[in-house]
């Protein structure tokens, strides 16, 4: 398989705002670098938890809606790719359908745990559908709602994974 160049997100989705002739997407932009936290262990001795924001979720589960959706899913890494399923205005959908991987990263991931690369994987992984408009919910509901689960589940890293 070759390998595809980086697609510049920023600009395509300017140039879809565009031609739809949308005013220019307003980007959020923070002010304040994030607060650095160091490792307090090794990663091939930690546990990663997966937050996808690519509109997985689970068969039998209710699918994402489109506009401004903050809930999210949870979804055990367990869980058949067969039984994977995906929603979402923003992305073509086709290749996430065909192969949930290249927003759900689950086999990968898995493959190193099993070379001794990462410790382990949380036993739940968590979805929700990005393009959220408001960032201060995103940062004051959807953000905190997720963290919470990560310290309930004494969870040592995350690996947030764009759409």
């Amino acid at each position: 398989m070759s390998r595809q160049p980086p697609i510049d997100y920023i600009k395509r989705t300017r140039a879809q705002y565009e031609a739809l002739g949308y005013p220019a997407y307003d980007w959020v932009q923070n002010t304040e670098n994030p607060e650095f936290a160091p490792l307090k262990k090794p990663v091939e001795a930690s546990t990663l938890a997966v937050i996808a924001s690519g509109g997985i979720y689970r068969e039998g589960q209710i699918a994402f809606h489109y506009k401004d959706d903050l809930s999210f899913r949870e979804i055990s890494i367990d869980t058949p790719r067969s039984a994977l399923r995906a929603t979402h205005f923003a992305y073509d959908l086709a290749p996430a359908r065909q192969d949930p991987n290249v927003v759900f990263p689950l086999a990968p991931l898995k493959r190193l745990v099993k070379e001794g690369v990462l410790g382990r994987l949380a036993t739940t992984a968590y979805t929700f559908m990005g393009g959220i408009y408001s960032a201060r919910k995103v940062s004051q509901m959807l953000a905190p709602a997720l963290a919470d689960r990560l310290q309930a589940n004494q969870i040592d890293l995350a690996l947030l994974v764009p759409a």
